[in-house]
């Protein structure tokens, strides 16, 4: 990224005794930010170049204040600052990454803002041998609302989380099955004072056609900020490692035969950090708003954790155990409302 170091080397916790740790999670690198710089959907990649450029123009000097941001918070140390950027292949993959990188990648430079990192939204469900969807799944960890009397299936299930109780959720004053409760609101669970906001999350549905789940977009970008900042492992070991790829190398014709995280810029310090901020229009504010909802019930490896706050103390920073604080938003003008299915088919898959 422009005025982003190279990266760093920070103490080298990458390695670990064979015979004394086999089965504590290995290490990943971080760097101090993670910077989204933008999000676009893929027929507004595939559909000219002004929205590209407009968008990224509002970026940039959001981006160079979370560069100074964090080079006020290290101190003398020299800070280590990523870019990345999130390809809707999911939900948009009938489309030739050669049509899309080296021009996304140009209008970047254009306004001033070097791409470090590409990331496949499909590498967010899968990545090579390993089921990022399906672990995430398996981490989370809905809360039974008092009195549900079992006429909801359970979240893994039915798909839908939420964060408080459902105003469906509440047996019949009596308790007999036939008579009709009176209605009682939807309540968040832990609500500031009296008044809840309530959010209830699809995170999947069945697919129609095959056997597979079709993952939500909620759910996708949820595991998107998984991997940012570092906290997925698989098999012990830091999930869809990045592989370099220069931008000016032949873009195979379909996404799948890339690798979920693309280094892009050889001199870019770590994918993964310790914070992360993420740079787009205000018309995803509603997916975030559901991404913390659905990263506040996860169960999370307790030793990944102890991982990122112990090697943060190594470098004199305080990170937080919560996940969601380590996360900030930058919202910028964006008249378009975007629908929650990314605007294309499921069926678009490949």
């Amino acid at each position: 990224m422009t005025d982003s170091p190279g990266a760093v080397s920070a103490p080298d916790l990458a390695g670990y005794s064979e015979a004394t740790e086999l089965d504590r999670p290995r290490h990943t690198q971080l760097a101090h930010l993670s910077v989204e710089v933008g999000h676009f959907y893929m027929e507004h990649l595939v559909n000219g170049e002004e929205r590209i450029h407009n968008q990224f123009s509002m970026v940039a000097p959001w981006l160079q204040a979370a560069v100074a941001g964090v080079r006020a918070q290290v101190g003398p140390a020299k800070p280590r600052i990523s870019t990345c950027f999130l390809i809707d292949d999911y939900f948009g993959s009938g489309t030739r990454p050669a049509d899309i990188v080296p021009k996304l990648v140009r209008i970047a430079e254009q306004c001033g803002i070097t791409i470090d990192y590409l990331v496949r939204e499909a590498g967010c469900a899968r990545a090579g041998d390993a089921d990022l969807a399906g672990m995430v799944r398996s981490m989370l960890l809905p809360e039974p609302p008092e009195g549900t009397n079992g006429s909801r299936p359970p979240l893994q299930e039915s798909g839908w989380l939420c964060n408080g109780q459902r105003s469906t959720d509440s047996p019949t004053p009596s308790g007999q099955a036939m008579q009709v409760a009176a209605w009682r609101p939807p309540v968040q669970f832990g609500a500031r004072r009296t008044h809840s906001i309530f959010v209830d999350v699809e995170l999947w549905r069945d697919s129609e056609t095959t056997d597979d789940k079709l993952w939500s977009c909620p759910f996708l970008a949820a595991i998107w900020h998984l991997l940012r900042l570092g906290m997925l492992r698989y098999r012990g070991e830091p999930v869809a490692p990045a592989q370099y790829r220069s931008p000016t190398d032949d873009w195979p014709e379909r996404w799948n035969d890339l690798p979920a995280v693309m280094k892009i810029n050889p001199a870019a310090a770590p994918f993964a950090a310790y914070r992360s901020v993420s740079i787009m229009p205000r018309s995803y504010l509603v997916i975030e708003n559901a991404v913390e909802v659905i990263l506040n019930h996860l169960d999370l490896d307790p030793a990944v954790t102890d991982q990122v706050i112990d090697r943060g103390k190594v470098e004199g920073l305080e990170i937080s155990r919560k996940l969601t604080h380590r996360m900030s938003h930058i919202f910028i003008d964006d008249d378009e409302e975007i629908p929650l299915d990314g605007g294309a088919a499921h069926a678009d898959r490949g």
